[in-house]
């Protein structure tokens, strides 16, 4: 019978509990009650602002070692005496979210999406409908090289932007890319090695930037090649962004490789450019931009890649658009 009665909890009338407490604490330390009741020193605090209930047992342990009258006027309640108050609270909620207590499960999620159409899709949440927000830059040179790098060896899902490249040939570019999106968006970026293949993903995980790329910067969500995505047309209207967005294009999915031939006995040793994509109007976009800027390229006879292949026209390559990933830049001058 005694271990029933501690078991319970002490109802003291308003602001009696905690002045309870406070007379305890004048000649015991928070530290000393809190071993005394075999609770946390954060449970005497809450005690003491009433947030919950005594336990009866620690209440004569502190009448006891306090030299303090038993409190008058204190009723004693089940140690969970508060569930069939918060039971009848999410009864009345749910009676009138559906009307009644849905029984049938299938019924219950019917009226639920009814609800969430209706009202819930629309109702501001402080976590789960608050997108985190983003720099939203003007169109740039920089911007269109990021979605020249984005079309070329990145990817797109409905929360994150993924740009994969070579862990160690891609090592300084990986910094580059990464600095260049940082500045744009003034959103972190999250480095991902992957040893195995070699391998480093850069990610950035914003709902509000996908929603800046898919319909401010006209990049697509999903299989790039399925889609057979092309250059946005605010780039292809004005030729620095074309040339920024070539420049990101070929540095994530391009190469530069040497050429060696012999005449005469004597070897000769030059470099080529490649561009490789999947998707013909990239393909093709690239190109038309070399045959702008007075170049001779030359596409592969299974339309597989745009190669630029004698010493002009990678003089020219590099002279009018350039490169910012410092393993091309060292292949060419070698």
């Amino acid at each position: 019978m005694a271990e029933m009665v501690n078991s319970k909890r002490a109802k003291f009338p308003r602001g009696l509990q905690r002045r309870f407490i406070q007379k305890v604490l004048i000649n015991l330390s928070f530290e000393k009650v809190a071993g005394l009741c075999g609770v946390s020193q954060r449970t005497i605090r809450d005690w003491r602002r009433e947030k919950f209930l005594m336990d009866f047992s620690a209440v004569k342990v502190l009448c006891n070692r306090a030299k303090l009258p038993f409190p008058q006027h204190i009723k004693l309640k089940d140690r969970y005496w508060y569930t069939s108050k918060g039971a009848k609270y999410g009864w009345s909620l749910v009676l009138k979210k559906y009307g009644r207590i849905p029984l049938d499960e299938e019924y219950r999620k019917e009226k639920w999406y009814e609800w969430w159409e209706r009202e819930g899709r629309y109702k501001r949440h402080p976590i789960i409908n608050v997108s985190k927000p983003i720099r939203k830059p003007a169109f740039s040179k920089e911007l269109a090289e990021f979605v020249g790098i984005v079309l070329g060896d990145g990817g797109i899902s409905k929360r994150q932007i993924t740009v994969s490249l070579h862990s160690i040939d891609d090592k300084e570019y990986s910094h580059y890319v990464s600095a260049l999106i940082k500045k744009l968006f003034l959103v972190p970026v999250s480095i991902r090695p992957d040893k195995n293949a070699k391998v480093v993903d850069l990610v950035i995980s914003r709902t509000e930037l996908i929603r800046f790329c898919t319909q401010t910067l006209g990049l697509r969500i999903g299989n790039k090649v399925k889609q057979q995505v092309d250059v946005p047309h605010w780039i292809k209207h004005n030729k620095s962004y074309i040339l920024a967005c070539t420049r990101g294009l070929v540095d994530t999915d391009g190469s530069v490789y040497l050429h060696r031939y012999k005449v005469n006995g004597k070897w000769y040793t030059y470099s080529k450019l490649s561009f490789s994509n999947r998707s013909m109007p990239l393909l093709q976009f690239v190109l038309c931009t070399f045959k702008t800027l007075g170049m001779n390229p030359r596409l592969t006879k299974y339309n597989e890649a745009v190669r630029l292949e004698s010493k002009n026209d990678m003089k020219s390559y590099f002279g009018l658009i350039g490169t910012h990933n410092p393993k091309y830049l060292k292949k060419y001058r070698n």
